[in-house]
């Protein structure tokens, strides 16, 4: 990790836990999955052996009898302040369940240490309070850096601690790189365990094709993953920015919080922990109309089992094939298709164009869409069979990429040069 960069600076302010502040003019699901649950919530803190100033932080519902299935939550570079995601950990608990929270060093300690930081203080929080933490049902759960350190302490967990043995997921939001995790070990997870990927579409802080190498190789079938990317919008000229933020429990907690994320993770815990099929239909329904939903006009998420990067690395901070990513080798495979296999199905020419450039694909119909170096979209078209020639009199000059879509769902992007004054 480049030395002396925080990814991105956290502002906080306090929340009871007996009430939210909520932003924007779409208030929280008062039913079902997103809405808050029954329970009051109570906390538990105790020093953390890695990081003194620190302390490890257990939020639960108050008044159990029993143990419950657990979160391991691992937050942001920079996110020690469990007032950050305390919109999270308080619905967490509300909903009968408990989240650890463990805070790691940033500075003066190695990619490694801070990974280790967090698994010691999970295993900690499990061995110190077994009448609480059921081991048997687990999730974890990271954002940025933490989603990264998702995969290998959840496969140290599952595989040599075994926990998860009736209920394993990992739900990583906006990852950054994933250090101590090989392939080998990708292709080892537990068969129980599912997954959510979730992106948004205006962070310029963490590469996409991060989220989409592990989302690509991990051992785990479509049926039990699902990658969703969240939109921004704005509704009554309240922005919702889908931005590296997000989650938070910042000025903006609103209602890419509770029904973007909130509202899955509830679900996800339901169909994991109790076999629910009305859970899985909204945390990992294949695109369903339930797991794609937003409110009152905002635009739907996006959900792939195949996804592809919207948009240049340039435009993000942290790149998928920059050097400090353990898993550059990989950043190709972010594709859906094969350079080579490109090169026999589809032609873009001429590459520069001069004003115009051709589309041919052999006996195939395909969709595409040519989209700026902003990511932006300028155009498309449908249902194209063959061949198509795009007039490019009126694109400026520059750097563009094309996405092809064939008719048999296979996909990938090309970057194309436009030149009109090109001699």
């Amino acid at each position: 990790m480049k030395n002396n960069i925080i990814l991105f600076v956290l502002l906080t302010f306090s929340i009871c836990l007996k009430g939210q502040i909520y932003a924007g003019p779409i208030h929280q699901p008062t039913s079902g999955y997103g809405a808050d649950g029954s329970y009051s919530v109570a906390s538990a803190s105790f020093a953390n052996p890695n990081f003194p100033t620190e302390d490890i932080r257990i939020y639960y519902p108050a008044g159990i009898a029993s143990k419950v299935p657990t979160i391991f939550y691992s937050h942001g570079f920079g996110g020690n302040n469990p007032s950050n995601i305390m919109g999270l950990l308080k619905f967490v608990a509300q909903k009968g369940y408990a989240i650890v929270f463990v805070p790691y060093q940033t500075t003066g300690v190695t990619v490694p240490q801070r990974y280790s930081n967090l698994l010691n203080g999970f295993i900690k929080a499990a061995r110190d309070y077994p009448n609480l933490i059921d081991t048997t049902k687990v999730g974890f759960m990271g954002h940025s850096f933490g989603g990264g350190a998702t995969f290998a302490n959840a496969y140290y967990c599952f595989t040599h601690l075994n926990w998860g043995e009736s209920g394993r997921f990992i739900f990583a939001s906006a990852p950054y790189y994933s250090f101590n995790i090989s392939q080998t070990e990708l292709q080892s997870f537990p068969a129980n365990v599912k997954l959510l990927t979730m992106v948004y579409d205006n962070d310029s802080t963490n590469d996409h094709r991060m989220a989409i190498d592990i989302f690509k190789n991990i051992n785990i079938p479509a049926s039990e993953k699902d990658y969703l990317l969240v939109k921004s919008d704005t509704i009554n000229g309240y922005v919702y920015e889908a931005v590296h933020g997000v989650p938070n429990t910042l000025s903006a907690f609103d209602a890419l919080d509770y029904y973007a994320i909130y509202r899955h993770l509830d679900a996800l815990c339901d169909y994991t922990f109790n076999g629910s099929l009305a859970g899985k239909d909204i945390a990992l329904g294949n695109g369903s109309a339930n797991q794609i939903f937003m409110p009152i006009g905002m635009k739907n998420l996006e959900q792939s089992d195949s996804p592809f990067p919207k948009y240049p690395e340039n435009i993000y901070t942290y790149t998928c094939s920059d050097i400090d990513n353990p898993r550059q080798e990989y950043c190709n495979s972010t594709s859906s298709v094969s350079q080579t296999e490109n090169e026999i199905i589809a032609d873009i020419f001429p590459n520069p164009a001069q004003s115009t450039f051709t589309i041919s694909c052999k006996d195939q119909s395909f969709s595409f869409a040519v989209y700026d170096y902003s990511g932006r979209k300028i155009y498309s078209e449908n249902n194209v069979y063959q061949n198509i020639t795009v007039n490019t009199e009126n694109f400026s000059n520059g750097i563009y990429f094309v996405r092809i879509i064939l008719k048999n769902g296979k996909q990938w992007t090309e970057k194309l040069m436009i030149n009109n004054t090109f001699n």
